[in-house]
């Protein structure tokens, strides 16, 4: 790898990671688009969707492991939920990440797009007032909790994701899940998910070690700076900026394909 392709992919990482630990998702859903055209507009290298995909599956284990640990001691993670949808989302990643191989660039963009979709979408339904709610207090439909994470996982999987972009407006949304809950426990949920796309796609040789290396080391620094600042930040602008961030690449990733 050239210089100029290390400390793209690596500021990249940087930033990406940030968010992921400020608004509890893994940071595929800002890490796939950046990583697929900013190398390019910058002329110092190019990834093709599933290398991207690959990369991404690595680098989102490491970065919700360390924004997960800024969480450990601020009783927002919610074990029943995080072993509920965990457990689910870790079987369909693994299945998407393994069949994964099985299609073409295209394809995996239109997954992307699809998700991203739903996610936004999701993201501008009102949501109940919970945010009062304790931890101890919170309760959820189980089946929909097992059901919804399953399907996410195969197509998370698929992209190299681990879901937590529509794992989290799920949990808002349909779940009522209070936000600092969500944000928490989706990281926790997220590093599961993320077991499951890395193996299948370890397994079926579409990781680029190098580039990987350098977003684990982005993850590893940004991701607990932003846990720690999401930790300070007002809930609704939390919700404002992942819906934004959701929506624009939704659109991003549609305008291209069409």
């Amino acid at each position: 790898m050239e210089l100029g392709f290390i400390i793209v992919l690596f500021l990249i990482g940087l930033f990406a990671s940030f968010v992921s630990g400020m608004l509890g998702i893994g940071g595929s859903i800002v890490n796939y688009p950046l990583l697929l055209y900013i190398p390019v507009l910058l002329g110092v290298g190019s990834l093709s969707s599933s290398e991207v995909a690959g990369i991404l599956a690595i680098q989102v284990f490491f970065s919700t492991i360390s924004g997960m640990w800024a969480y450990r001691n601020d009783g927002y993670l919610n074990k029943s939920l995080i072993l509920t949808m965990g457990i689910s989302v870790l079987v369909g990643s693994f299945i998407g990440g393994f069949g994964s191989d099985l299609l073409s660039d295209s394809n995996i963009n239109l997954v992307y797009a699809i998700l991203a979709t739903v996610a936004a979408i999701m993201m501008f339904v009102p949501k109940k007032h919970v945010e009062e709610q304790e931890n101890s207090q919170v309760k959820f439909n189980y089946l929909i909790a097992i059901i919804s994470a399953f399907i996410v996982g195969v197509g998370a999987g698929i992209v190299g994701a681990a879901g937590a972009f529509l794992l989290v407006p799920i949990m808002l949304v349909v779940l009522n899940i209070p936000t600092r809950v969500t944000i928490a426990s989706s990281l926790a949920i997220t590093f599961l998910s993320s077991i499951g796309s890395a193996m299948g796609k370890i397994i079926t040789d579409q990781v680029l070690y190098g580039p990987a290396a350098v977003m684990i080391i982005a993850s590893l620094i940004a991701a607990p700076i932003g846990a720690i600042i999401g930790k300070r930040m007002n809930i609704k602008i939390l919700r404002t900026i992942l819906a934004l961030l959701i929506f624009v690449t939704a659109i991003k990733i549609w305008t291209d394909i069409i």
